[in-house]
């Protein structure tokens, strides 16, 4: 592998399949016998820190997530993994910021929304892949969480809207179990490849 270690990125709605892919991802890549490292649960640990989450979002958690994941990616790298698995794009605290705004009718200041979307831009770069899930309403949400529906389809929205605007370069994951081996298969082949270079 190159001394830096590939990053694989994921976003979405909630419960749209992220953290599964990257549990996927990594089964095959340990199998593969290559060093992974995981990152995630940002909004767990959030809230344990007595942050807002979900549509009670605000600007200081946003914050509180963007700057946490990074730190986590930035010691997965100093640990020495050949590939670290991000749960939660830094883009991702964006769009569910921007989603919480506008459930709640409210509007972040010009510089707030900019200085956020700034700390998240310098990650984009480092991505050498990108998946963003794809919301699917048919299929059903564990039932242990209270998600509404109308907060879920802001989130998505938000997202999909923020890499079209930037033209950022992903690979869309829908519910579909093929679209999902093929995100998989594509992980796994990016990450052979660097390996043999």
């Amino acid at each position: 592998m190159t001394t830096q270690p590939l990053r694989i990125a994921v976003l979405g709605t909630h419960s749209t399949g992220k953290t599964t892919l990257l549990k996927r991802i990594e089964m095959e890549l340990r199998g593969h016998g290559l060093t992974v490292a995981r990152t995630g649960q940002l909004g767990k640990r959030a809230a344990a820190a007595g942050l807002p989450k979900m549509h009670h979002h605000t600007a200081l958690s946003t914050e509180w997530i963007l700057a946490q994941g990074i730190l986590d990616e930035t010691s997965a790298v100093a640990q020495g993994a050949e590939v670290v698995l991000i749960d939660r794009a830094a883009l991702d605290a964006i769009a569910y910021f921007e989603a919480a705004m506008a459930f709640r009718s409210e509007t972040p200041t010009r510089l707030e929304r900019e200085r956020l979307l700034t700390l998240a831009s310098t990650q984009l770069p480092k991505y050498d892949l990108l998946f963003a899930t794809v919301l699917d309403e048919s299929v059903p949400v564990n039932t242990r969480h209270d998600y509404d529906a109308a907060f879920r389809r802001l989130v998505d929205d938000r997202m999909h809207r923020l890499l079209a605007n930037d033209a950022i370069p992903h690979q869309r994951m829908t519910s579909d179990p093929d679209s999902q081996a093929h995100a998989v298969e594509v992980a796994v082949q990016r990450c052979l490849k660097e390996e043999l270079v």
